[in-house]
């Protein structure tokens, strides 16, 4: 169990944005979701989803505004949203507790996995390279955890020739992403995406 631990892991800082609510219960446990605003560089915010068991915030303040500090790994689950399934990812804390202030660091992530789908590469209007990668990192019980990535630059290059089944480790950030979904000629609807944004990237040769 502790070695699967290994190979997803989440540190993330940010300041709480909504109250927490009911997700589900799982063997007596309850578990609550919640978003945090997690400050880029930049100073955009990435607003991040958090589900975190009730047993780990019995002496955490969990008000809206205060900062916390938030380890644990990133999931994956499906979910029927109108009328299709869509991946969903959220920040599933294993520890969580408050803090004063952001650090430099606020949003690192680590994922040890297979590529589980043909990368796609492409390019910006601005001409910057992308490839979008999922990866799927292996759970407990013989589940996985499917989770798209980003790389850029050389890493877009590099990544853009792996095949299914590709052992890589990365190192990024989670972020938010806000876009547009056509639903039909008059209906759009705006979605936001979560996903790594890749900083550094290695294959595993086996």
């Amino acid at each position: 169990m502790q070695n699967l631990f290994l190979t997803n892991k989440a540190y993330v800082e940010g300041r709480i944005s909504t109250p927490l609510t009911f997700s589900h219960e799982m063997y007596g446990e309850s578990f609550y979701t919640f978003f945090i605003e997690v400050p880029r560089l930049s100073q955009v915010l990435d607003v991040l989803p958090v589900t975190v068991s009730e047993r780990l915030i019995v002496n955490v303040d969990m008000s809206v505004g205060k900062l916390v500090s938030i380890e644990g790994q990133i999931r994956s689950y499906n979910r029927v949203v109108e009328g299709a399934n869509r991946l969903l990812l959220t920040v599933f804390a294993r520890d969580i507790k408050n803090i004063d202030s952001i650090s430099e660091k606020p949003n690192e992530i680590y994922l040890d996995g297979y590529i589980c789908k043909s990368p796609v590469y492409r390019t910006t209007p601005l001409g910057r390279e992308i490839t979008d990668i999922l990866l799927a990192v292996n759970r407990a019980y013989n589940k996985s955890d499917y989770i798209p990535a980003i790389a850029w630059g050389r890493n877009a290059r590099f990544s853009s020739k792996f095949e299914v089944g590709t052992h890589i480790k990365i190192w990024g950030r989670m972020q938010s992403r806000e876009y547009e979904k056509k639903l039909s000629e008059d209906n759009i609807v705006k979605r936001i995406a979560y996903e790594v944004s890749i900083s550094k990237l290695e294959k595993v040769e086996e």
